[in-house]
């Protein structure tokens, strides 16, 4: 068997994300299944080098992980000639600083969402990266959840006639710190770190509306910080600066118009914390993180709208959950293993970082139009 090992600079992995989904749950358990196979007879290794700001954090998670190459000098590490992969996952804040600099040592770029607090920004990370000749991915893992999977298949069959509408719910009950313990890092809830649920989940939103339902021409967008005091990880009281939640409706090229509302103070009565119902001329679907369940025409119930007596309906009960009809792998293990192999095998990778520009274009707009107070248009990249 032949082995093709790859060095992989994981910069930022210290956090939640960085840790389950991109180290733990993809490198290593590529590494541990013995390599990811392109062939009968060769496998892609990679070989991972842990980048942080914090000795302590980074020591303890090596020892956990038994990751043996770890070090919080990121120009060392991109000194270092066997690595040949930059992958970001730090705050959004110093993400542009960071990828600047790996692509100038001529690494290839893989990293997560949002690019750049701004698009201006997000577009200069992907004008030098394809001028350097670097292959380049940004992270877009809901594509290949297997409930998103589970709705395309149903797209791609004609399913739903002509598409009317979209709807998605996002969100859960974040707590603030001083009775139960915060779920999410505090930096999230301060717009000068970066945080805001805009710019957190509309690259998400724009991925997958592009992606599944062809893009997105304008945006109209109300956000709010429902919640104006938290407590950070010190236990110490902080005040919330940026939004934790946005409701927001996009009109897609193709006529259809999709709503989303995303929230981190909402208390979940729903099949999953995400959601996205897909109503169309011959059939509505509603897919969550893992499974997905559809109304064909011929199974629509008939209601009457009757405020005064029990609906004789069960409105559940009339729709049919899709089967098991194949495993699915691990949403980021599935983009990471397409990166590797477009990385030594060139093969194709579409998920670029003018994608990623994109995702923080929608962000940007959604900004604009919270600011303003009205639609605004989203112009091609």
């Amino acid at each position: 068997m032949k082995e093709h090992r790859v060095g992989v600079i994981l910069n930022g992995v210290t956090g939640r994300m960085g840790k389950n989904q991109h180290l733990i749950r993809s490198i290593l358990a590529i590494r541990k299944e013995g390599g990811l196979a392109v062939g009968d007879d060769t496998v892609i290794i990679p070989e991972p080098l842990l980048v942080g700001r914090n000795p302590a954090k980074l020591s303890s998670l090596a020892a956990e992980t038994g990751v043996k190459d770890w070090t919080t000098d990121l120009d060392e590490a991109l000194s270092d000639g066997s690595k040949s992969i930059y992958f970001d996952s730090q705050l959004t804040a110093l993400r542009v600083e960071a990828v600047t600099k790996a692509v100038a040592a001529g690494k290839h770029i893989y990293c997560e969402k949002p690019t750049a607090l701004n698009t201006r920004d997000a577009l200069e990370l992907y004008r030098i990266a394809r001028e350097a000749g670097v292959k380049q991915g940004v992270v877009q893992d809901k594509l290949w959840l297997p409930g998103m999977l589970k709705l395309k298949g149903l797209i791609d069959g004609g399913f739903f006639g002509r598409i009317l509408s979209v709807r998605g719910e996002f969100g859960y009950w974040v707590f603030e710190g001083d009775r139960v313990t915060c779920q999410r890092p505090s930096w999230n809830y301060r717009k000068e770190d970066g945080g805001g649920i805009i710019y957190d989940m509309f690259p998400h939103w724009r991925y997958l509306l592009d992606n599944l339902f062809g893009g997105v021409k304008a945006v109209s967008c109300v956000a709010t910080t429902h919640i104006e005091r938290r407590w950070d990880e010190r236990d110490e009281v902080y005040d919330c600066t940026a939004d934790d939640a946005a409701y927001s409706t996009f009109v897609l090229k193709s006529g259809a118009i999709a709503h989303f509302n995303s929230s981190w103070c909402v208390r979940v009565r729903r099949d999953d914390l995400l959601t996205v119902q897909v109503d169309g001329t011959e059939g509505t679907a509603i897919a969550g993180l893992r499974h997905c369940w559809m109304q064909p025409y011929g199974a629509t119930p008939r209601p009457v709208w009757n405020p005064d007596i029990e609906s004789p309906i069960d409105y559940r009960a009339d729709w049919m959950k899709l089967p098991e009809q194949r495993e699915f792998q691990n949403a980021f293990r599935a983009q990471w293993e397409l990166f590797l192999r477009h990385v030594v095998l060139d093969q194709p990778f579409t998920w670029d970082l003018l994608e990623g520009a994109r995702g923080v274009q929608l962000a940007e707009k959604g900004m604009e139009s919270w600011k303003e107070g009205r639609a605004v248009e989203i112009p091609e990249l």
